[in-house]
């Protein structure tokens, strides 16, 4: 298993509120809006995003960041095997192509772990 990218999720009401600071000034590309969730980034010789949700998506609570990685299943084995009590999934999304699950990190941190199918 490789780790492909890490999100961080920000939660917010009001996700238009990022797009003067992070879009207007810093230049960041919106890369994906779903309505409840709007990603920026820079797909350029670094790969930087960051994302201000009002939700996780499918009525889930926000996680605090996103890991995606190239096998989800073999990472929820592994989570699983090392007494990580998963909090939601594994799921396939209706929206967006996702397989995901969410387990919190030693620190209380919520983490969405997906793949894009």
């Amino acid at each position: 298993m490789k780790v492909l990218r890490i999100v961080a999720n920000i939660h917010t009401p009001n996700i238009e509120k990022a797009k003067p600071f992070y879009h207007d000034v810093l230049g960041l590309d919106i890369i994906m809006d779903h309505g409840w969730i709007a990603t920026y980034g820079s797909n350029g010789e670094m790969n930087v995003q960051i994302s201000f949700a009002s939700q996780g998506g499918t009525s889930t609570p926000t996680p605090d960041f996103s890991i995606e990685v190239d096998d989800v299943d073999l990472c929820l084995e592994r989570m699983k095997d090392a007494g990580f009590q998963i909090e939601y999934g594994p799921v396939d999304e209706p929206w967006g192509g996702v397989r995901r699950f969410f387990v919190r990190d030693p620190f209380g941190k919520l983490v969405n772990i997906l793949t894009h199918t």
